[in-house]
């Protein structure tokens, strides 16, 4: 999830109430006025005087963001790679169960200290594991004994599909005695959830 202001937002030269949302690839204002902004459509990204302006295409908007107008504008010029948004740094254990050799488990891979596919590693510093149905979400259970007491399980999973979905992770998550912290985009087309154990279970 990205971060979220209650401001203003001026497009079409009118000024609007509603709450604005940075999210790892576009801004989103709600409110009478609605706009999702991608990225990469913007051709301008400006912060003056508290003020974010932004030209895309066709259109533009201001957004009254005060002290933070200038960190959006930070963040939708130099947006962080997946594998930084999912915490992956040098000398890791990282295990990865179920998931294609991907760009972002090929960064992984080239970046840990052990990386493993299919049997996790014992001790890992992060497991992301791929399920593509609930039925597969039991799985999770198993992967515990080979987690760090403070590691992370990334539950990675299609955007989009009947045979799975955000509630149904969760819940498999929380059923396996984790907490659910952190939500990341893992893809185009997958949605990653991060989660780790209680703090007085580590």
């Amino acid at each position: 999830m990205g971060r979220e202001i209650l401001c203003r937002a001026k497009s079409g030269g009118k000024w609007h109430n509603g709450k604005a949302l940075l999210e790892t690839s576009e801004v989103i204002f709600r409110g009478d006025l609605r706009l999702k902004i991608p990225f990469a459509s913007l051709k301008s990204v400006v912060a003056r005087d508290g003020e974010l302006h932004l030209k895309w295409a066709d259109d533009s908007a201001v957004f009254e963001l005060g002290s933070q107008a200038e960190k959006w504008a930070h963040t939708i010029l130099y947006p962080k790679s997946t594998v930084e948004k999912l915490g992956i740094k040098p000398g890791l254990k990282i295990s990865a169960i179920h998931l294609p050799g991907d760009a972002t488990m090929k960064d992984a891979r080239n970046i840990a200290a052990e990386f493993a596919e299919d049997k996790p590693l014992r001790d890992s510093d992060a497991i992301f594991f791929s399920a593509t149905t609930e039925a597969e979400l039991k799985s999770i259970k198993k992967l515990l004994p080979s987690l760090a007491s403070n590691g992370a399980l990334w539950i990675v999973y299609p955007k989009g599909r009947k045979e799975i979905n955000e509630l149904q992770v969760l819940n498999a998550g929380r059923a396996a005695g984790l907490y659910d912290i952190k939500v990341v985009s893992y893809s185009a087309t997958h949605t990653a959830l991060k989660f780790v154990r209680p703090k007085d279970k580590r």
